[in-house]
């Protein structure tokens, strides 16, 4: 007998009839005697029904009332597939994160979990019941209702699974598992059968949507399996994990990610002195723009040319605080570019192969692509390319590195 967590997204709880096939497996794996805690988000759409409706009211309400209004969406689908479950003669109780306890800090629409009392929730379990828990929310140390923000519920299942030391957290998505990149882009891609938390942290920051970063930083920290599965289809899945399977080959690569919501921004003429790197990236960071790549080149003339990428959502305000530095900094032009892409190889058999990046960069060559920056961690390497080359540098990748063809099991040699 396992104590499995589960979480399901909107999209696989979005109807009566969705809900309904949940209740219907969740309650398979009831009956082979697992305890199951099972997690899920509001109905797809209703999260924005509720922004929409709060915006009719308030350009920008109070952040407290904003998480009083949108909890309220994941309430409504505990209730519902709770009674799901009871209709199937399998005993089911609701929570809301205030139920279980889940204390956050008071950073309303983006708290952070500080600890859970599980007390209550083993007691159910030792009762035979399955917790349907609402994900994305919990409450400050004043009783108020918080939301964890983007992912929230992904957070919420992976902290229930660490607090009560669950076999597993599985993540039930539209998607099968962690594949070697987008399949929408190469056909060839392949679902990965295990992947490492580092692996899946570099995916998901590199642009990869299958999990959210903080997700897998959580579940990286208290040592959660999780494992990625489809909603409505059978199979194994992807299993995210500490160490690779020692049985196997540990491939070079694991995957290729990318990211379109990309922009850089470059200052040139910058005096060539101590401090300057702070002195355009301070006012940045303080105008709360997160910095990607960052690139400075030092010319004859004792000036500098900095150029750095942020989210294009943020072009716009990174470029209004550049052009004030720069008038400053008695520094030259401020250019942007709004039409580059970040593409990424990941993988922890990059610590014992060498020539990675020059296997990539003849890759990218042979097809003419250009490379503006690179930027590397120990187990990845990004370039930043013109966004019309995106595909096209992706399927090149995937097929120099072999990621199409299922990786050698030691055991048979």
């Amino acid at each position: 007998m396992s104590l499995i967590v589960q979480k399901f997204g909107g999209t696989s709880v979005g109807s009566i009839e969705r809900i309904e096939q949940v209740a219907e497996k969740v309650a398979g794996f009831h009956a082979n005697g697992d305890d199951i805690v099972v997690v899920v988000s509001a109905m797809s759409g209703e999260t924005n029904r509720l922004l929409a409706l709060a915006s009719e009211i308030q350009d920008q309400p109070v952040a407290r009332e904003m998480d009083v209004l949108l909890s309220t969406g994941e309430q409504v689908t505990v209730a519902l597939l709770s009674m799901a479950l009871n209709k199937r003669g399998v005993k089911a109780r609701s929570y809301t994160g205030g139920q279980v306890r889940i204390l956050t800090d008071s950073a309303h629409t983006k708290a952070r979990i500080r600890e859970i009392d599980d007390a209550r929730m083993r007691r159910d379990l030792e009762d035979g019941s399955v917790l349907v828990v609402a994900g994305f929310q919990g409450v400050d140390e004043s009783g108020n209702i918080t939301t964890l923000g983007r992912g929230g519920s992904d957070t919420t299942a992976v902290a229930l699974a660490a607090a009560l030391h669950a076999d597993e957290c599985q993540i039930y998505t539209d998607v099968d598992g962690v594949y070697t990149t987008d399949p929408r882009v190469v056909d060839g891609a392949r679902r990965l059968p295990r992947v490492t938390f580092e692996e899946m942290l570099e995916m998901a920051s590199m642009g990869s949507k299958v999990l959210q970063i903080r997700a897998v930083e959580f579940a990286g920290k208290y040592n959660v399996p999780l494992r990625v599965l489809h909603s409505f289809e059978d199979g194994p899945g992807t299993l995210i994990t500490l160490e690779v399977d020692s049985a196997m080959e540990t491939p070079t690569i694991s995957g290729i990610a990318f990211n379109r919501d990309e922009a850089k921004l470059t200052i040139e003429g910058v005096p060539d002195t101590p401090g300057v790197a702070y002195k355009i990236l301070g006012p940045i960071g303080e105008a709360n723009i997160e910095v990607d790549v960052i690139v400075q080149n030092v010319s004859h003339d004792k000036t500098v040319d900095f150029t750095f990428t942020v989210s294009r959502n943020d072009l716009a305000a990174a470029q209004s605080v550049l052009c004030r530095v720069a008038s400053e900094l008695s520094a030259g032009e401020v250019c942007a570019d709004s039409k580059i892409a970040k593409v990424s190889v990941v993988g922890v058999g990059m610590r014992s192969h060498a020539g990675v990046a020059s296997q990539m960069f003849a890759a990218l060559a042979e097809e003419g692509i250009n490379i503006m920056m690179i930027t590397t961690s120990e187990i990845r390497i990004s370039v930043i390319i013109e966004e019309k080359f995106l595909e096209l540098a992706v399927r090149c990748l995937h097929s120099s590195f072999g990621l199409e063809r299922e990786p050698k099991d030691e055991s048979t040699h």
